[in-house]
């Protein structure tokens, strides 16, 4: 952004610098053009007031040598022409009248009029400077007396002006440039600021310290903004994460001690009293996984989770190994297809609950003789999918979208074992690590849940 902020400023530098650079080296050349013209119109004037008796009398040799030595002084070639276009006196030998620019000054000045102005000579072009004046003699024009400068000098004066200026622009584009860059960091300060609190806000970690509070107003207004919001959010954060440590030893003590209570009642039972025993342990049991539970959603949903590196293919194999005896007990065939190795970014145990969830829901809902699939697909540039495909009864498009929803069991499931919270879970851990989480429908029956996390290596 400071570069694209930069690359503004230059731009608009440069803008203004030839806006202002090209019309004064212009005005420039133009008065000096101009200046020079004038003398030249003045001297040539000059002459036509010295040739109209000259040429009525015929005596020009007085003419002819103010001529001669005035293109010896100046090197200004001078020319007296007739009524009929022909030269009748000159300054020097090699006078040309046959020239472009002469011709068109002397048609001009057989108009009876003056040269009214003369075009710049840039640096780049070579031609003279050609003044004409008419020779008059009672209204009527008998000829014309022109001057022929050389422009070298000119030139080279505007060449000088033009390298100034270039030098002069290029100094104030140079001390612009520098200036901006301070300016730039001075104004992008706060946002870079804003930027490094976000991120560590989206990490768990804030303090009001990491905002300095400078550059402008509008910037520090929304650094104060920002600031209230995030140690209103950190301190909500922190107190969800106090409630889940403290929940976490509040409750599996209690449960702890009384799983202890009863297993040492278990002598003293009658046998008319076993089963009502077996229903208390059960319960017991139920409640201490039921609380693991929700303490896992919680501690997904509030904590950041720190990614790192993990093998998702070894995940997965390793969780088929865990489940396939249980699944064999179920008559649940465990079936990995896919990449032998993919490396994704996500939380540590995040990836092993999250298919702990999702196989542990399969071998309970699918039925006897039903297969369930998890492949591994990393063909994608910068994702790896992990798809868990069964082939059971599968759940309605309505029920789909409720599945992730915390506690929420289908009305056939309420007498099978779960605390409704599988899938949440699942969905929590994955999206708490960048990732998606999808449940839909398999073809032709059952459940595709798909896990979508980030490969390793990709940009975040």
């Amino acid at each position: 952004m400071r570069r694209r902020l930069i690359a503004t400023y230059v731009g608009l530098l440069i803008v203004v610098l030839v806006g202002l650079s090209v019309p004064l080296g212009y005005s420039l050349a133009a008065g000096q053009t101009q200046e020079m013209f004038i003398d030249r119109l003045a001297d040539t004037t000059r002459f036509a007031s010295l040739a109209e008796p000259a040429m009525g009398t015929g005596q020009v040799d007085a003419l002819r040598t103010e001529m001669a030595l005035y293109d010896e002084m100046f090197n200004i070639a001078a020319a007296i022409v007739g009524r009929d276009g022909a030269l009748v006196l000159t300054s020097r030998a090699s006078f040309d009248p046959g020239d472009v620019q002469v011709r068109d000054a002397i048609r001009v000045g057989l108009n009876g009029q003056h040269t009214s102005y003369a075009e710049v000579p840039w640096p780049w072009e070579i031609s003279a400077l050609v003044v004409v004046a008419p020779i008059g003699r009672g209204g009527e024009t008998i000829g014309v007396a022109l001057t022929v400068s050389p422009t070298g000098a000119l030139r080279q004066a505007i060449l000088q002006n033009v390298l100034l200026l270039a030098m002069l622009s290029l100094a104030a584009l140079c001390l612009g440039a520098f200036a901006t860059m301070p300016l730039s960091r001075w104004m992008l300060r706060p946002v870079q600021e804003l930027d490094e609190a976000a991120h560590a806000l989206a990490e768990g970690r804030f303090s009001q310290a990491d905002l300095a509070g400078s550059g402008p107003p509008e910037l520090r207004r929304l650094s104060r903004s920002f600031t209230s919001m995030a140690s209103r959010v950190t301190t909500l954060l922190q107190r969800q994460r106090t409630f889940a440590s403290y929940a976490s030893h509040q409750l599996r003590t209690p449960l702890a001690t009384l799983r202890l209570c009863v297993e040492n009642l278990r002598p003293a039972v009658r046998a008319d009293g076993v089963d009502d025993f077996r229903m208390v342990a059960e319960e017991i049991e139920r409640m201490a996984g039921m609380c693991d539970a929700l303490l896992t959603y919680a501690l997904a949903e509030v904590t950041g989770a720190r990614t790192v590196q993990v093998d998702a293919a070894s995940v997965v194999q390793a969780r088929i190994a865990v489940w396939r005896p249980a699944a064999e007990k179920a008559g649940i065939t465990l079936i990995r297809s896919g990449e032998t190795r993919a490396v994704v970014r996500a939380a540590d145990q995040a990836l092993d609950q999250s298919l702990d969830a999702l196989i542990s829901n399969a071998i309970k809902f699918c039925g006897p003789g039903a297969q369930v699939r998890l492949m591994v697909d990393g063909s994608q540039r910068d994702w790896v999918q992990v798809h868990v495909v069964d082939n059971g009864p599968g759940m309605p498009a309505a029920d789909l979208a409720r599945a992730a929803s915390p506690f929420w069991r289908r009305a056939a499931s309420q007498n099978i074992e779960g605390s409704g919270l599988g899938i949440t879970i699942a969905e929590a851990l994955i999206t708490a690590c960048g990732g998606r989480f999808q449940l839909a429908e398999a073809k032709p029956s059952g459940l595709h849940a798909q896990i979508t996390l980030p490969a390793f290596g990709a940009q975040p």
